[in-house]
């Protein structure tokens, strides 16, 4: 070995080998065409023009025009080095009605973006629900009604047997916590309802419409069946802190993980629902085995037990505790930069929940991005990226099977309810022209994808 090659060595910190890297979107972010080709409204068009629930009235009607620029965009994941693309599909454009007859058209697509990344050399990985539920299946009561479970199922073979034969990788549902509590509880997120007895019965549909597609997916032959969750670790003592864990991340861990609900939470859940939603039968279905474990990190929750505390509504029945503000660095969010927080997650998981290999399926931050002499020198993306991968190879020298990270997110986009006023793509859009530009974390990050690895400092 030479002594370059000694140097490079001792200066990098490397990933196992086969270790995928990768970015994410989402379809409603991106996509735009929210009117092409047979595609229905789903429940974010209709929140999106609803006054007062999105920024400055912004929709995702044109959001990135990924759907009439998908080569190029491909062209760039290319050029970036990438692995893998994470992408979802709209179930409005499949399915308009949610239901029934599928839309040969909108299926059209992504058999061509598919193509497009195959002969590229980049894995694309599907995820089948990403929040866009058919506008048609919540006027019949959305979530919170058993039946849609079952109608996503059916949607979710649907796209397999289109897309099967390409895709070896498929993530069934992208956080449902978020769809589930933030859309049914809090009302921030579409479809804004604020229903906390709703809330939890969206949940558990969720989860059983989840276990009901990788059923449905295993019986079609799919290699590998993943599902996404949001969890973060919960900073803090006392009854609070285990409640906010239980309703964040324990909820959805052990029925998938574990074959049951955590009965604390089951206990908290019954003062605002009589839980009749839930049927004999229902989490062995949810327990179905998956394959990889999807995990989307960006910070920590700070939480203390205070009396005279209003709670979060998107955590029903948390009055009594203070969900604390950060005291250090943060994005332009707001939230916390705690890579060490990303460390501990994948720690505890892997502890807690062993068996099931995991892979950083999204982080990454958002900053007021600048372009400035033709670049956009996010030096704070950069510090931001860089210290969770550190955070995640030390996980890794600590027994964590961790198999792969995705950038969030390939393009600034719509930023649900924030509209398009916060970015957190390494690739920068400009939204009057559409034209796209690499930022300096997008070429920081090829260097990191060639290397396997992040320089050590």
């Amino acid at each position: 070995m030479t002594s370059t090659a000694i140097q490079e060595q001792a200066e990098v910190l490397r990933f196992p080998p086969g270790f995928v890297w990768g970015a994410a979107t989402a379809a409603y972010q991106i996509e735009g065409a929210a009117r092409d080709d047979g595609r229905a409204p789903s429940i974010w068009d209709t929140f999106a023009r609803t006054p007062g629930k999105v920024f400055a009235g912004h929709t995702g009607d044109v959001a990135c025009d990924h759907y009439h620029r998908y080569v190029d965009d491909v062209g760039l994941m290319a050029d970036l080095g990438l692995d893998a693309y994470r992408f979802s599909v709209a179930w409005p454009r499949v399915q308009p009605d949610g239901s029934g007859p599928v839309n040969p058209r909108g299926l059209d697509f992504y058999d061509r973006l598919v193509d497009e990344l195959c002969g590229r050399g980049i894995e694309p990985i599907v995820t089948l629900y990403h929040w866009d539920l058919p506008q048609t299946l919540e006027d019949r009561g959305g979530w919170p009604v058993r039946d849609v479970a079952a109608h996503f199922a059916d949607y979710a073979a649907a796209v397999y047997g289109r897309l099967g034969d390409r895709v070896g990788t498929w993530t069934t549902l992208n956080e449902p916590w978020c769809a589930a509590f933030l859309g049914y509880a809090a009302g921030i997120h579409a479809p804004g309802r604020t229903e906390p007895g709703a809330a939890f019965a969206a949940a558990h549909h969720l989860l059983l419409g989840h276990g009901l597609a990788t059923q449905a997916l295993r019986a079609a032959g799919a290699g590998r069946v993943s599902l996404t969750l949001n969890l973060s670790p919960i900073v803090g003592a006392g009854p609070g802190a285990a409640l906010v864990d239980g309703l964040l991340n324990r909820f959805f861990l052990d029925p998938v993980l574990r074959g049951r609900y955590p009965a604390d939470i089951l206990e908290h859940a019954a003062r605002f629902t009589d839980l009749s939603f839930m049927r004999g039968g229902d989490v062995a279905v949810i327990a179905t085995p998956i394959d990889v474990l999807g995990i989307n990190y960006y910070s920590p929750s700070f939480v203390a037990d205070g009396a005279h505390s209003p709670g979060d509504p998107a955590y029903p029945g948390t009055d009594g505790i203070a969900f604390l503000p950060a005291t250090g660095a943060t994005t332009a969010m707001g939230w916390p930069i705690e890579p060490a927080g990303l460390t501990a997650l994948l720690e505890r998981v892997a502890r807690d929940y062993p068996g099931v290999p995991l892979i950083i399926t999204e982080n990454g931050a958002a900053f007021d991005d600048r372009v400035a002499d033709g670049r956009v020198q996010d030096l704070d993306r950069v510090a931001y990226l860089d210290g969770h991968l550190r955070a995640a190879h030390e996980a890794i020298s600590r027994g964590v099977d961790l198999r792969g990270y995705l950038v969030w997110s390939l393009l600034d986009n719509f930023e649900w309810a924030e509209g398009y006023r916060k970015r957190f793509g390494i690739v920068y859009v400009d939204y009057t022209s559409q034209r796209r530009m690499l930022k300096d974390s997008a070429r920081w990050y090829r260097e990191v994808i060639h290397n396997n690895g992040v320089g050590d400092s």
